[in-house]
């Protein structure tokens, strides 16, 4: 290998596992997930500003789907025990997007060069995901449960109520509205520490 190949094919490595996060130690306290990863925070302000989204949102339906995890995925199936035949799904990634929504995304953002497995990218697809299902199916933004029920289910499977035959689900739903609801009282506490820029915190902090 030349030299010039090997230099960018180490840049690659050590760009590509820069990009994967470990999970926050304190996954049920927002101010922890953000105060430990600023650039998450930024993402959350970023998809706030361009979707209308709360911050608190889609970081509630994305613990539920992923617990962080970048390369989150459906467990293995299994045929007769042993024999791996597939993934229930296709969903992959912090927000457990499934391929053909993913490009849907991609096809109306042109975001391109997005990756399930970028936080930014994946906060940006859940408040895409968000404000479409306010359009589509009149669920407010803030509210956890039904979008959690249409992210869940899809448009159409909403609108049908398909989850209404699943009791799990509606338990799993409320699951996250209830952590969404201690997320947003939490951000509350800790919003204007979070809003205050790092130079400041540097030399006054």
């Amino acid at each position: 290998m030349k030299p010039s190949i090997y230099i960018i094919a180490l840049f690659m490595a050590i760009f590509l596992s820069g990009c994967a996060t470990s999970p926050p130690k304190e996954p049920e306290n927002l101010c922890s997930i953000y105060q430990e990863n600023r650039d998450w925070y930024e993402a959350a302000k970023n998809t706030r500003e361009k979707w209308g989204v709360p911050v608190h949102i889609p970081l509630a339906m994305m613990y539920q789907e992923s617990s962080f995890k970048h390369n989150a995925a459906p467990p293995m199936e299994y045929f007769l025990g042993f024999i791996p035949i597939g993934r229930a799904s296709d969903a992959y990634g912090y927000a457990q997007a499934k391929t053909m929504t993913w490009d849907d995304y991609v096809k109306e953002t042109g975001n391109s060069w997005s990756s399930r497995s970028n936080f930014d990218d994946a906060m940006d697809f859940m408040g895409w995901f968000i404000y479409k299902t306010n359009k589509i199916n009149g669920v407010s933004k803030w509210d956890a449960r039904n979008q959690y029920l249409n992210y869940h289910e899809g448009w159409g499977g909403y609108k049908r109520k398909t989850y209404n035959q699943k009791p799990w689900l509606i338990k799993v739903a409320k699951r996250v509205d209830d952590r969404a609801k201690r997320y947003a009282a939490q951000y509350h506490t800790c919003k204007e520490d979070l809003d205050s820029s790092w130079l400041w915190r540097l030399f006054f902090g």
